[in-house]
């Protein structure tokens, strides 16, 4: 009995489609926030930015059901992003039952779990630290360390004694496990095609990245498209679904492209020893390789069609509205494009390479594991990929070469696009830090002057409840700025936003009015013809809501009005006395270091201990992107005019300092005791506070 081409077409396209719709629709009414890969997420939140609802168990539910219905329907979507948020997730709930980890540790324990469930995922034990290290930290606090190789050793190793209890794997062995010959894995003249693989691995990377954010930015974009699919969210992902496993049916286009081997069968596949550009005459030998040979067509075409299909494949189904991850689509996609040119060069050289009177074969398979290393990498920029290879296939016989094509293909791509997880950090419009690249040298000629925000909503000492119920209604700052007085400024500390709150509800409270008014009325009530009425405290109790519905509004908003003429009392109001400050001079380049290093949101820019101004992350964003804030003036990059002006004659800019100097010292004469009754003014590293431009935290 002949199978049916349309039925098998029908139950090959529909059974992806249902896992997608059902990951898309589950993960939209559930939790929206468990969509995408998570590391952009998590790194932001690691930085010190709350975000919310991306830690809690609803998105915990969202992201297992959801993934576990996208890795069954074959789309080529990864999984290592999703299991770090998962693990994250975790770690946040369960710090939530410790009080050991709440406060300073509380960004800590995330490191942890992220490394253990990027060992988990491929199967290695020591550079998952350092792969989880290099995509959600910026600086990593060493203590840290011991933590996240515990967790990762032990989680890993759970793991893979389930699947040897699963009777998945005989032992504990590597993942694709190779035979590379160790005594001569490669020859010296073949370096520059190590090299040509990773330079062309750091375009091919950079490009994916720039294909990503503008398959995302073209839908965000087009107004008429973005309404449609908000409005049908499952349209989208049904249709890339639909073409997708299309375009891969086996009897179909697929059989072209290799449609049918699943990621890690294609893997295992591309690390193969074998040379397929000699055994196109009996593919049986190659064993599952075999569907890499074609009787019609050559074997280069069927791999440069597999990495151009699974390339757009790739970046289009990793903008689908499910949870989803680029490691493992990058990861084949560097395989195939290695065990392209490794065929090459074979075809090239079919005898090998002579050496010292030695003829040594090409292995097509070396080629492939740098290449997947080298894109990886350039995707990520990473350069811990190399060490994952090596734990993957269980062999260091390529470690040069790799290393080599890894750092080659960093280079190329850092200098042309930021990371994977960057971007998608750029396209969410995250709260998180740039780095400062190479090109950017020009941003080290801008100081905190140019970009700070100077008007700044504070508060004074002497300040009335009037100001602050002002300052409270007009503006959103979840901190504000504690300043002796509006003229001499002189700064004392911050305020959150919640402690001022609790204390202006405090001394408008209807329990403090009622407070006051009692005694009196206790005493004219219980005064009657020269006799003293003896009333339970119950009684008078029982009466006071009967008595604040007697009383009139206009009397309780008369008392209110002149409760907010008084003067502000801090005593009972926690203030922080050392916020972070600036001084106005302090370069960019430094105060990137600073926010980046210590987690910083935002920073007081001072001079001689006057407020001047706050700079957040956003202005901080801005200047390093090269734009300018609404009624920021930011000076130009090339500040070349401005320091020859200032280094023209040192002995002016002295006078100019003395004056200043004298001027200030004259200007704060009357905000002195305040000085000296009050902390010290001097900068330090403390908890972050922000300021109106800054994002919500």
């Amino acid at each position: 009995m002949q199978p049916s081409i349309p039925m098998q077409f029908l139950a090959w396209v529909t059974y992806p489609l249902v896992l997608i719709l059902f990951a898309a629709l589950f993960c939209q009414l559930v939790s929206p926030q468990a969509v995408g890969s998570g590391i952009p997420e998590l790194k932001t939140i690691m930085r010190g930015v709350v975000l919310k609802e991306y830690l809690t168990p609803k998105a915990f539910v969202a992201k297992v059901v959801s993934l576990t219905a996208g890795l069954g329907s074959g789309i080529p979507v990864g999984k290592e992003g999703p299991f770090v948020h998962i693990a994250s997730i975790c770690a946040a709930v369960l710090s939530k039952f410790l009080s050991i980890f709440c406060g300073v540790y509380e960004v800590s324990v995330l490191h942890a779990p992220s490394n253990c469930h990027v060992l988990m995922r491929i199967f290695i034990y020591f550079v998952g630290v350092l792969f989880s290290i290099e995509v959600t930290s910026t600086y990593f606090a060493v203590r840290n360390y011991w933590r996240g190789f515990f967790a990762a050793t032990f989680s890993a190793f759970v793991f893979r004694v389930f699947a040897v209890w699963n009777k998945d794997a005989i032992t504990i062995t590597a993942l694709f496990r190779t035979n590379f010959r160790m005594d001569f894995p490669f020859d010296l003249q073949e370096l520059p095609a190590f090299a040509v693989i990773g330079i062309c691995s750091g375009l091919l990377g950079a490009f994916f990245v720039y294909f990503n954010r503008q398959v995302v930015l073209i839908v965000r974009q087009h107004a008429t498209l973005s309404r449609f699919l908000t409005k049908y969210r499952l349209v989208y992902p049904g249709v890339i679904t639909f073409v997708i496993a299309s375009l891969t049916f086996p009897p179909g286009f697929g059989q072209f492209m290799a449609g049918e081997l699943m990621p890690r069968e294609a893997i295992s596949s591309l690390f193969d020893n074998f040379t397929w550009v000699k055994h196109t005459e009996d593919p049986q030998l190659l064993g599952r390789s075999a569907v890499w040979i074609h009787p019609k067509v050559s074997v280069f075409v069927i791999i440069l069609l597999f990495f151009l299909m699974k390339f757009w494949m790739s970046v289009v189904a990793t903008t689908m509205p499910i949870p989803c991850g680029g490691f493992m689509p990058v990861f084949v996609l560097g395989a195939a494009f290695g065990r392209l040119i490794g065929e090459i060069m074979a075809w090239l050289f079919p005898d090998g390479i002579l050496f010292d009177g030695f003829v040594y074969k090409i292995l097509p398979g070396g080629y492939a594991v740098i290449g997947a290393a080298a894109l990886t990498g350039a995707v990520s920029h990473t350069v811990s990929t190399a060490v994952i290879c090596f734990e993957l296939t269980g062999q260091i016989a390529h470690i040069l070469p790799m290393m080599v094509a890894v750092i080659l293909a960093n280079m190329v791509a850092q200098s042309l696009q930021p990371s994977l997880y960057d971007s998608i950090i750029q396209v969410k419009k995250l709260p998180y830090l740039p780095d400062l690249g190479w090109n950017q040298i020009s941003k080290y000629n801008i100081f905190v002057e140019d970009i700070m925000v100077s008007d700044v909503k504070f508060i004074s000492s002497n300040c009335k409840y009037r100001d602050l119920k002002d300052v409270l209604q007009n503006t959103t700052v979840s901190t504000f700025p504690l300043v002796d007085s509006p003229d001499s400024m002189i700064l004392m500390g911050s305020v959150e936003r919640t402690e001022l709150q609790a204390l202006l509800l405090r001394h408008l409270s209807p329990e403090r009015r009622l407070a006051r008014e009692m005694p009196q009325k206790l005493i004219e009530a219980s005064y009657d013809g020269h006799q003293w009425k003896h009333e339970s405290f119950a009684f008078v109790d029982e009466d006071v809501d009967e008595e604040e519905e007697d009383k009139g509004k206009t009397e309780i908003e008369v008392w209110e009005q002149e409760e907010l003429e008084k003067k502000v009392c801090f005593s009972s109001c926690r203030i922080d006395p050392s916020p972070f400050q600036l001084v106005e001079r302090t370069s960019l380049h430094k105060t990137h270091t600073l926010f980046s290093l210590l987690g910083l949101t935002n920073a007081y820019v001072t001079s001689m201990g006057k407020l001047k101004g706050v700079i957040a992350l956003e202005e901080l964003q801005k200047a390093i992107e090269g734009s300018t804030r609404t009624g920021v003036q930011l000076r130009p990059p090339l500040a070349s005019f401005r320091d020859a002006t200032q280094t023209s004659s040192g002995k002016e800019h002295t006078n100019w300092s003395t004056k200043r100097w004298n001027k200030d010292k004259s200007d704060t004469v009357t905000g002195k005791s305040a000085v000296d009754s009050g902390p010290e003014n001097s900068g330090g590293p403390s908890s972050p506070v922000s300021q109106q431009s800054s994002l919500p935290r």
